[in-house]
């Protein structure tokens, strides 16, 4: 997958990840299933941060889309992350996995703070940082913030987490004939306004030449085959 081993991953997981067949909120049995899966990786050696989503509780664009005020319903969004990440969390530590959970959004009673410096410190000590609330501005997405925090973590790459087993040329759940890459710039990614992150989430990684790799993270223990190498997925690097 990468001409150097992927030793510290930010892994960015959707909020709809977490609603298991559900239309919305949280399935315990689908988070227990997708910690154990971090669990697994962070045993195998690697460091781990997270950024979790929130679209499985309420999106922010959606609501703007209805007449909410734009920036009122990204804060939504942002306390929908807050959620999750603590639905992760609890998930985690059930299962023996020492995790901080940071929020963009200061809530002191609930969980700590972003502070970068002490992020780096948790992940020295061995514990995964769940970062919550985006980046705590409105009119940016997670995809945005996980880009972010995998810059300031200094990540060797951006894990996303989804429901197809990586980049295609058009929608597999639409197009039968849709055919995936295994790798991909991120030029053409822009140019061709492939739906893997955002633009701005995209050119984020570009700039400090972290590597996105797309993969189902539905998919029982992909996530640890993934980053073995040998699971299927897409690489978005420099070409």
């Amino acid at each position: 997958m990468s001409s150097k081993p992927f030793k510290r991953i930010l892994l960015k997981l959707s909020g709809e990840a977490l609603m298991g067949d559900q239309t919305f909120g949280i399935d315990t049995a689908t988070v227990t299933r997708v910690a154990d899966e971090i669990r697994i990786a962070k045993e195998a050696g690697f460091e781990l941060c997270l950024v979790v989503g929130g679209g499985n509780i309420f999106r922010g664009l959606a609501a703007a889309e209805q007449g909410f005020d734009r920036a009122s319903a990204d804060y939504m969004g942002m306390l929908a992350t807050v959620m999750n990440a603590l639905a992760v969390q609890n998930s985690l530590e059930r299962l023996g996995v020492d995790t901080r959970v940071q929020s963009a959004i200061p809530m002191s009673s609930v969980c700590e703070p972003y502070i970068r410096r002490r992020a780096e410190r948790h992940m020295e000590k061995g514990r995964i940082v769940i970062f919550a609330a985006g980046t705590g501005n409105p009119f940016f997405t997670t995809d945005t913030a996980a880009a972010l925090r995998a810059a300031e973590m200094q990540c060797d790459a951006l894990f996303k987490g989804t429901s197809v087993d990586g980049v295609y040329n058009a929608d597999p759940k639409k197009d039968k004939s849709a055919t995936r890459y295994e790798s991909l710039g991120y030029d053409k990614v822009l140019a061709d306004n492939l739906k893997v992150m955002d633009a701005s989430a995209v050119a984020l990684c570009r700039e400090n030449d972290i590597p996105i790799v797309v993969f189902n993270i539905r998919e029982h223990g992909n996530l640890a085959r993934v980053l073995a190498g040998e699971g299927v997925s897409t690489i978005v690097r420099n070409q």
